[in-house]
């Protein structure tokens, strides 16, 4: 899952970027509302963080600009302490969760989790297709209870399509939602790890719909 992380400061922002991505996430990162509303306007996010008070463009602008545009990917505020009003306004322009300073890191991780998931259509932390399981929590993968080993990739991969059951998703947008910006991507690699996902799961689990992409059957 790929993310925006809006933050002007420098020292809370590379703290979450590392925290972000030790957590398996994809995170791009912009200290100021010109470029965030450019990310966001340009680029496909599975959820933004977004911090209101920011130099050159404020936060609720920026959200305000998206929603307006129909950019719909969850954004969680993140607010001041005891800044009652800030909280409405940025619910009222279209924030899906709002998260007060200070916090803990596996707070903001489990409300990602969750608008991720229901920005997805799925309820339950655990995601199924069959016998497989994946707990979005825990990272870990299992098959008729038996535990699945995967490379990072191999379970960004897994858990992009386990979130859309029976949809089609293409090599170019699994490309766009598994690799930050500055990576150098290159969608050929997905074909190798959809490949060797096919060798850990079940046959027919994950099906190539010619042309388009892939999709994980509904089991």
């Amino acid at each position: 899952m790929r993310l925006l992380l809006v933050e002007d400061d420098p020292t809370l922002r590379d703290q979450l970027r590392a925290g972000l991505q030790e957590a398996g996430y994809a995170v791009d990162a912009a200290d100021d509302g010109r470029d965030a509303h450019h990310l966001g306007d340009t680029e496909a996010y599975d959820a933004v963080v977004l911090d209101l008070g920011l130099p050159l463009l404020d936060g609720l602008s920026v959200l305000r600009r998206w929603r307006d545009a129909g950019r719909a990917m969850p954004v969680l505020v993140l607010t001041a302490r005891d800044n009652w009003s800030e909280k409405v306004a940025g619910i009222d322009a279209g924030a899906d969760d709002y998260l007060t300073k200070p916090f803990h890191m596996e707070e903001l991780l489990a409300r990602l989790r969750g608008l991720i998931r229901r920005a997805a259509g799925q309820a339950s932390p655990v995601l199924r297709c069959g016998e497989l399981a994946l707990d979005t929590r825990s990272g870990r993968v299992t098959l008729a209870g038996q535990a699945v080993t995967l490379t990072s990739h191999e379970y960004k991969v897994l858990d992009y399509l386990m979130h859309r059951p029976g949809a089609v998703v293409s090599r170019s947008e699994l490309t766009e939602h598994i690799y930050a910006q500055d990576f150098d991507r290159d969608s050929n690699t997905i074909e190798v790890f959809v490949g060797r996902l096919r060798k850990k799961l079940p046959p027919g689990l994950i099906e190539t719909v010619r042309g388009q992409g892939y999709r994980l059957a509904v089991v």
